[in-house]
């Protein structure tokens, strides 16, 4: 009904009366007030004036699921989103929703996460109304082994919604770290639920600053809020995010990992660094020679020897 109601504010830049809105929805003046109500209290600024009605002044930069909806240029990915004002962890929940049945390209979205996890069960800062933090199942059919192409994938959509949203070019440090001048913008964390020959289904979990202020991020971080000088609309660039995350993983399926690798090769900022990879075991340092066609990263080590590394923290040397 919220939605609806916002539906009609918008088909007007001028004030909208109450007994229109509501003989068009079929519900009570009173009805309709407790519903502005809720909206403001929501964060949208509706100003309701005697004798002339409602108008919308200003809506929030939630992310609510008709605010992503409305104007979502996709077919498959945020069709079906679980929204939360404030959750424990959105990987956490889509792995459970997923287990459940959840169908291809269900979106879990989180306005702050308490115990947000990154890659190796790192943290994950999620200070609220400031970030994108999401998690999307994906059901492909695909085998166990291929899947790992697609914590690159996501990482090569990032970085193409956020130069096609806010003109701002980013590059991509293996394996899952988004990067704008030497400083982490986001990160990508990939799960996977599978049998031996079968992939039941895929998360994949993003997390970006978007408007998080200088003094509120963590050493060694930045926001596009900090490099543009400006806001960013969350909601237009998450739509921007699923629709060039629909487009690479449709690609992906039909014609393989090959366009994903040749994108990904041209935003590295890994691939010819000499580069030290701290693994559980042991580390290899070397150059970073290349990417294999499941995602691995090529190490030549000085002795010549080309070792390949799966998972890993890279620190580059120079």
């Amino acid at each position: 009904m919220q939605e609806k109601i916002l539906d009609s504010l918008r088909k007007k830049y001028d004030y909208v009366s109450g007994d229109q809105i509501s003989q068009r929805l079929g519900v009570s003046r009173q009805a309709l007030w407790k519903h502005i109500q809720e909206l403001r209290d929501a964060g949208y600024d509706i100003i309701a004036v005697p004798h002339l009605g409602y108008r919308l002044e200003s809506a929030p930069d939630r992310l609510f699921e008709f605010e992503v909806l409305r104007g979502l240029k996709t077919q498959i990915l945020g069709r079906r989103i679980v929204y939360f004002d404030s959750i424990t962890s959105t990987m956490d929940t889509a792995l459970q929703l997923g287990l459940k049945g959840a169908s291809d390209g269900t979106l879990i979205i989180a306005e702050s996460q308490t115990k947000g996890r990154g890659r190796l069960g790192r943290n994950w800062f999620s200070p609220k109304y400031k970030g994108i933090y999401i998690s999307l199942i994906l059901r492909p059919e695909a085998l166990p082994g291929s899947v790992s192409i697609l914590t690159l994938l996501a990482g090569v959509s990032i970085v193409e919604a956020v130069k096609e949203f806010t003109g701002i070019s980013c590059e991509i440090k293996w394996p899952n770290d988004i990067i704008i001048r030497h400083k982490k913008l986001g990160g990508i964390l990939t799960e996977l639920n599978a049998e031996m020959d079968k992939v039941n289904f895929v998360v994949i979990g993003m997390g970006l600053n978007v408007n998080n202020d200088k003094s509120g991020l963590i050493s060694g971080a930045t926001s596009l809020k900090e490099q543009k000088k400006d806001e960013v609309s969350r909601v237009g660039l998450l739509q921007e995010i699923l629709r060039c995350t629909e487009i690479n993983y449709l690609n992906w399926q039909h014609k393989g990992a090959k366009p994903i690798l040749d994108k990904w090769r041209e935003y590295s900022m890994t691939l010819g660094k000499r580069v030290k990879v701290y693994c559980q075991s042991e580390h290899i340092e070397g150059e970073a020679a290349g990417i294999d066609a499941d995602g691995g990263l090529l190490i030549r080590k000085d002795s010549g020897v080309v070792k390949k590394v799966m998972a890993g923290d890279v620190v580059h040397c120079r």
